[in-house]
């Protein structure tokens, strides 16, 4: 008689134990055991956060376990089970490891294979080879790609939360309404009153009466500093979208600024054309809301849009300063567009600059966070689940990062980005703008511009020297950097050559799905690449996955509130047109411009909501979750961890000389995956 010693861990999540009736098969590779019920009494029983040891006894061995069979059976009623882990340690003492991390819920049967990563071409024994293959079948049957909207990335064919494979859907402690966690929102802020009262605002003062419940210290510095040029200018470097400037070494054609304009913004005694042949002037341009519908969803209010020009001066002291803006393009020769200046007189220059941040925040919101963050993870995420089996190493090596990813973008289409959802009450861009804004926007996707430091040279604003205090690149670069060390030390220990990549059938189809099928709508997607043959391009795009998913999305989600909660400082739509004249502007016309008390008190919910950190939330680096279980990777986890400590503590002492610290890339603060 021979023994094995069985434990079986139940997840700690809510409802995570269950009532039924389970049952476990071991397979080895001369035979199998008969099929044990696992609980041993009533009072045993698989409950949340338990570890339940069983032994079955077997009259021969059944040689090295290849996997574990699970069979759960109804009793009174039919509830989900969580399964963590499985461990197995046979009679000679070696112990065999079964990462599991699923719900079971009405499965006859689920089969977790031995958990050692390893690749497809590795898998020498039949029964493996099948399994495996069986287990791809049924996740590419539950994970469908579809078409949300037309010309869009496509995303999962799931039209509601609750239709989503039980893996993926939040916990029951965090479920996601946007439309009830707003409101909520706005009443925890005490802000439910301003939809109540009268709907225009008098002067700046009356939104500082917002702030008498609202503590947040960079919320106040932006109050207290907002129309000063230097803290404009320093929001364009390390504010929530600081992927918008470039430098400037030709002016576009239909930006009119000239020498005279800027001459006495320029502090070096030199020309506009020396400085930008200097290389100190930048520019951000808004092309992309040319021609966008602005948001007519409510016959009440109209809503505006432009299209702005806004060109800084990287001045002697390292100052990042707005020199020129101008608010609409020439469409005709001939045609005058005003340039407002910070010369001109103060209502004319503020508005200018309110301009400028509304139409940042409605690019930042559909196209830098949402498109670039939220929905090409979503593709990642789907390709991977399709196409990678759950003992392949770059599927452990990306389920940490792929946590909520599906489950809060299927809450966004709910209730967020949908017709009548928040977004469209709130933002310019509301109703048929988000469709054309994001449209737009995917013809500026390209694979390049995924990878961060490609991304900083396109822009030409990866130079410390040309452009200091650019913390959000600085930051970036260190993170980049740590995790492409991780990924190559991961890579290295299942591919031994380029060879290895080429022969993966299974890393090949990934690729192939996101750029064929995911990616399909993308006027690029002939630029995201459908074969990997080497280590190196391996390792690259397995970085862009997992620091879109994690730094990018932190970098520009998490200050929301910080920035945006000053409603002057970035208003999410604008009630009067733009100014086509210098000296028509008074405050009286700017309240009217800026929204309503209805808009303002959503938008503060919406911003606050999107801005919190999760409750138990993982930060990059931390797995709780046991998917490696060969000792060298777990070392590149231990390794990744310490550099990640080191970056921390980088950061952290440069921070303590800043006026503002910047703490968006700060690691302890970047969560693994886009969950909110």
């Amino acid at each position: 008689m021979f023994t094995y010693t069985v434990s079986v861990t139940t997840g700690n999540q809510v409802f995570a134990g269950t009532l039924n009736y389970i049952y476990l098969t071991l397979v080895g590779k001369e035979r199998s055991s008969d099929r044990t019920l696992l609980d041993k009494s009533w009072f045993e029983r698989l409950d949340r956060g338990t570890v339940v040891s069983i032994d079955i006894h077997v009259e021969e061995t059944l040689g090295e376990i290849l996997l574990v069979k699970l069979e759960k059976e109804k009793f009174l009623i039919n509830d989900d089970w969580y399964c963590r882990s499985i461990s197995v340690t046979a009679p000679t003492g070696d112990c065999f490891e079964f990462p599991c991390y699923r719900w079971i819920a009405d499965q006859k049967e689920l089969v977790l294979l031995e958990g050692r990563g390893r690749l497809p071409q590795d898998e020498k024994v039949s029964i493996l080879k099948e399994y495996r293959h069986l287990e791809l079948e049924n996740r590419r049957e539950k994970f469908r790609w579809n078409e949300w909207k037309s010309g869009f990335l496509m995303s999962i064919d799931a039209s509601r939360s609750s239709e989503l494979p039980l893996d993926v859907q939040f916990d029951t402690a965090k479920s996601v309404d946007f439309s009830l966690n707003v409101l909520k929102a706005v009443e925890n802020l005490g802000l439910n009153k301003l939809e109540s009262v009268f709907q225009s605002w008098k002067d700046f003062a009356d939104f500082e009466k917002v702030f008498i419940t609202i503590k947040n210290t960079l919320s106040e510095y932006v109050m207290q500093n907002w129309t000063k040029d230097v803290v404009f200018g320093y929001q364009f470097l390390n504010g929530c979208n600081p992927v918008m400037i470039k430098k400037c070494t030709k002016l576009p054609d239909k930006f009119v600024v000239t020498q005279e304009m800027v001459e006495n913004s320029l502090d070096r005694g030199t020309t506009l054309q020396e400085e930008l042949k200097a290389g100190n002037i930048y520019i951000a341009d808004y092309e992309i809301l040319e021609d966008v519908q602005p948001n007519d969803t409510d016959s009440s209010t109209q809503q505006y849009l432009t299209t702005p020009f806004c060109l800084f001066y990287k001045n002697r002291q390292n100052e990042f300063i707005p020199i020129a803006i101008q608010l609409s393009r020439q469409t005709t020769p001939g045609e005058n567009s005003t340039v407002f200046l910070p010369t001109d007189n103060e209502y004319d220059w503020l508005l200018a600059k309110i301009w400028v941040k509304s139409c940042d925040y409605n690019i930042h919101q559909l196209v830098t966070h949402l498109l670039r963050t939220h929905l090409i993870s979503e593709v990642f995420t789907i390709a991977m689940f399709r196409q990678l089996s759950a003992v392949h190493p770059v599927y452990k090596l990306l389920i940490p990062h792929v946590r909520f990813t599906i489950a809060i973008n299927t809450a966004a289409r709910e209730t967020l980005i949908n017709e009548g959802g928040v977004f469209g009450k709130v933002d310019s861009t509301g109703g048929i703008g988000i469709e054309q804004v994001i449209r737009k926007g995917m013809k500026t996707l390209t694979y390049k511009s995924l990878c961060f430091p490609e991304a900083m040279k396109t822009r030409n604003v990866d130079n410390k020297e040309d452009l200091p205090n650019y913390y959000y690149r600085d930051d970036g670069m260190m993170v980049w950097e740590t995790v492409k060390s991780f990924v190559t030390d991961v890579v290295k220990i299942y591919y031994s050559s380029d060879e290895t990549v080429q022969e993966d059938e299974e890393i090949q189809a990934f690729v192939q799905d996101v750029c064929s099928y995911g990616m399909k709508n993308c006027p690029n997607n002939g630029d995201f690449p459908n074969v990997l043959r080497t280590r190196e391009q391996l390792v690259e795009y397995l970085t862009i996955v997992i620091f879109t998913a994690s730094a990018q999305h932190a970098a520009i989600n998490f200050g929301q509130f910080d920035w945006y909660a000053w409603i002057p400082n970035t208003p999410s739509t604008m009630r009067k047109p733009p100014p086509t004249e210098k000296g028509k502007v008074d405050m009286k016309y700017i309240m009217e411009s800026l929204p309503d008390r209805g808009r303002s008190s959503l938008h503060l919910g919406t911003i606050w909501i999107l801005s919190q950190f999760q409750d138990n939330e993982l930060f990059l680096g931390v797995y709780p979750d046991k998917y490696f279980t060969e000792e060298l990777a777990m070392e590149a986890i231990k390794n990744f961890r310490k550099k990640l400590v080191d970056v921390t503590k980088t950061i952290r002492s440069r921070n303590e000389t800043l006026e503002l610290p910047y703490w968006y890339l700060c690691p302890d603060r970047i969560p693994n995956s886009v969950a909110i």
